[in-house]
Protein backbone atom coordinates (compact mmCIF):
# COMPACT_ATOMS: atom_id res chain seq x y z
CA UNK A 1 0.00 0.00 0.00
CA UNK A 2 1.03 3.18 -0.85
CA UNK A 3 -0.71 6.59 0.51
CA UNK A 4 0.49 10.24 -0.87
CA UNK A 5 -1.18 13.89 0.22
CA UNK A 6 -1.66 16.62 -1.33
CA UNK A 7 -1.20 19.30 0.74
CA UNK A 8 -2.81 22.16 -1.80
CA UNK A 9 -6.08 20.34 -1.85
CA UNK A 10 -6.40 19.48 1.77
CA UNK A 11 -8.65 22.16 3.62
CA UNK A 12 -7.59 20.50 7.36
CA UNK A 13 -10.54 19.07 8.68
CA UNK A 14 -8.40 16.83 10.24
CA UNK A 15 -11.10 13.55 9.89
CA UNK A 16 -7.50 11.43 8.57
CA UNK A 17 -5.85 12.07 11.13
CA UNK A 18 -8.89 10.97 13.73
CA UNK A 19 -8.98 7.82 11.47
CA UNK A 20 -5.50 6.92 11.42
CA UNK A 21 -3.08 9.05 13.94
CA UNK A 22 -0.06 6.80 13.60
CA UNK A 23 -0.69 7.86 9.36
CA UNK A 24 -1.39 11.07 9.41
CA UNK A 25 -1.03 14.38 11.61
CA UNK A 26 -1.65 18.21 11.19
CA UNK A 27 0.62 21.18 10.99
CA UNK A 28 0.58 23.22 13.93
CA UNK A 29 0.35 26.47 12.55
CA UNK A 30 -2.28 25.85 10.19
CA UNK A 31 -3.88 22.46 10.60
CA UNK A 32 -3.08 21.08 6.77
CA UNK A 33 -1.97 17.17 6.87
CA UNK A 34 1.11 15.25 7.24
CA UNK A 35 1.83 11.77 6.13
CA UNK A 36 3.70 10.25 8.92
CA UNK A 37 3.88 6.63 6.98
CA UNK A 38 3.41 6.68 2.83
CA UNK A 39 3.85 3.06 3.28
CA UNK A 40 1.92 2.08 6.26
CA UNK A 41 1.24 -1.78 7.14
CA UNK A 42 -0.91 -4.44 5.79
CA UNK A 43 -3.47 -3.92 9.56
CA UNK A 44 -3.16 -0.48 9.09
CA UNK A 45 -4.86 -0.78 5.45
CA UNK A 46 -8.33 -0.23 6.64
CA UNK A 47 -8.20 2.63 8.97
CA UNK A 48 -6.28 4.07 5.84
CA UNK A 49 -8.76 4.01 3.75
CA UNK A 50 -11.35 5.23 5.80
CA UNK A 51 -8.83 8.36 6.15
CA UNK A 52 -9.01 8.33 2.19
CA UNK A 53 -13.02 8.32 2.26
CA UNK A 54 -13.88 10.81 5.15
CA UNK A 55 -11.40 13.30 3.49
CA UNK A 56 -13.69 16.26 2.53
CA UNK A 57 -10.85 17.76 -0.02
CA UNK A 58 -10.32 14.25 -1.41
CA UNK A 59 -6.59 14.87 -0.60
CA UNK A 60 -5.38 11.75 -0.17
CA UNK A 61 -4.80 8.90 -2.26
CA UNK A 62 -4.15 5.07 -1.59
CA UNK A 63 -2.73 2.55 -4.07
CA UNK A 64 -2.38 -1.07 -3.19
Amino acid sequence: MKVTVDQNKCIASGQCALAAPDIFDQRDEDGIVVLLDPDPPVDRADDVRLAAAVCPALAITVED
